[in-house]
């Protein structure tokens, strides 16, 4: 598989956030707080249309997540 991020919207991340177990903890603005009951990971996701690759990256490093692990969850 190639190793670049597919690209995603805010909402499309939001969504396999919540498949991997997260949950929306609070909202400011186009920015939502996901929480992880367990891990007590804590990512922030920006609702935008399409996110940049470092933005992604930064997500999945705030939650803990591999990119194979997104590929899985989408």
């Amino acid at each position: 598989m190639s190793d670049k991020l597919p690209s995603l919207s805010g909402a499309q991340v939001v969504k396999a956030l919540k498949r991997a177990g997260f949950e929306p903890q609070s909202q400011r603005g186009d920015h939502v707080k996901m929480r992880h009951p367990v891990t007590g990971m804590r990512p922030i996701v920006p609702l935008h249309d399409d996110l940049a690759q470092g933005t992604l990256a930064s997500i999945l490093r705030q939650a803990g997540l591999t990119r194979d692990d997104l590929r899985k969850l989408l």
